[in-house]
């Protein structure tokens, strides 16, 4: 069977296509007097995924849920959306009250996070890292499993190319989830960020 990616493995699971089990470690891996071993297979993963694309004026958020041998299901997702007008104090409240609001009784598993992207504009990084904060507190606060990604990986898990567009990437996660709405951008790239945990994440 030809390699494939993460990408390709998934979508042939839930085609009902085989899929490989795992990985062989080749035999002269192993060192003097040791076992050639074999990696186990990893098991697909099962419950929800808040993903989280952070940004000061719009943060994009995305609840999914993940269960054998189907499609991923997007139960809710939204765009934090704070006025130029407001202070940065205020933004950073309703990222906080956003998060909290999509963890109180949803059941989410974990919670995963697009990493801050190189800027060279220190104000610009220092704004981005405030974001992130507040986002990353709400869910600790509530007890979350954090797991964190940068955009490269995402993009390479989900659309299996890393410098895929932002087009693109909107495209495939609604075609992986076989949703109809457009989401907005930073809604796709929470549920991109989702999408990159479950189908890289092992236990």
């Amino acid at each position: 069977m030809a390699r494939m990616n993460v990408r390709q493995m998934w979508a042939a699971k839930l085609a009902g296509k085989p899929v490989p089990a795992a990985l062989a470690v080749p035999k002269n891996a192993a060192g003097p007097g040791q076992q050639s071993l074999a990696l186990k297979p990893r098991a697909a993963f099962s419950g929800r995924v808040l993903g989280i694309d952070p940004s000061l004026r719009g943060t994009g958020l995305a609840l999914i849920e993940f269960g054998p041998s189907r499609q991923p299901v997007l139960l809710r997702c939204q765009t934090v959306r704070v006025p130029a007008k407001k202070t940065m104090a205020f933004a950073l409240g309703e990222i906080h009250r956003a998060v909290v609001a999509f963890l109180d009784g949803a059941e989410v598993r974990h919670v995963a996070m697009e990493q801050t992207i190189f800027v060279q504009n220190f104000q610009t990084a220092q704004i981005l890292g405030a974001a992130r904060g507040a986002a990353m507190a709400a869910a600790a606060l509530q007890e979350r499993p954090i797991f964190e990604y940068a955009p490269l990986r995402v993009k390479q898990a989900v659309v299996g190319a890393g410098r895929a567009s932002k087009e693109q990437m909107a495209r495939t996660v609604m075609a992986l989830m076989g949703h109809g709405r457009t989401l907005a951008p930073d809604e796709a790239d929470a549920a991109g960020v989702a999408l990159c945990h479950a189908f890289t994440w092992r236990e």
